[in-house]
């Protein structure tokens, strides 16, 4: 079975990205076409189809074009890619701790906010609060306004 060739609109297309996203990712030595017509036209594989995938896939996960490029350049002295899968390993449990870290602050985050909305939904007069229906709000333990 032949493999199919793709044109760089075709792989654009197919990948979702743009011919100049392509072109700037080979100016990094993140991709290079193998294969160019008489004319310079380049042409590109179903595994370059797949790796262009990779590449979006990590950098949807939060990976730099710098981080990308230093696993994609452990392939010369890494041919079995045991190097590469763990580093991606590492980096993968990085990201995910990072997301952890930011995962925790959204939820303080939505608390807060809807503490507040709470708070103001049950407050009859705006310009009371803070004022002398502290005493007996249901939320002066958690009002830095409070005047108690």
């Amino acid at each position: 079975m032949q493999e199919h060739i793709y044109r760089i609109g075709d792989v654009a297309r197919l990948c979702n990205i743009t011919v100049r996203t392509i072109r700037y990712y080979e100016s990094l030595g993140l991709l290079k076409s193998d294969f160019r017509s008489s004319g310079g036209q380049r042409y590109y594989s179903e595994a370059d189809v797949i790796y262009l995938n990779r590449i979006t896939e990590l950098k949807e996960l939060d990976f730099t074009l710098a981080e990308i490029g230093a696993i994609i350049h452990m392939g010369k002295d890494d041919q079995g890619g045991e190097k590469r899968r763990a580093e991606l390993l590492r980096q993968y449990r990085v990201k995910l701790s990072e997301a952890l870290r930011r995962q925790a602050h959204l939820e303080k985050r939505i608390d807060d906010l809807s503490w507040h909305i709470d708070q103001l939904e049950s407050t009859a007069e705006f310009q009371e609060c803070p004022g002398l229906a502290c005493k007996e709000c249901t939320f002066k333990a958690r009002c830095r306004f409070a005047l108690v």
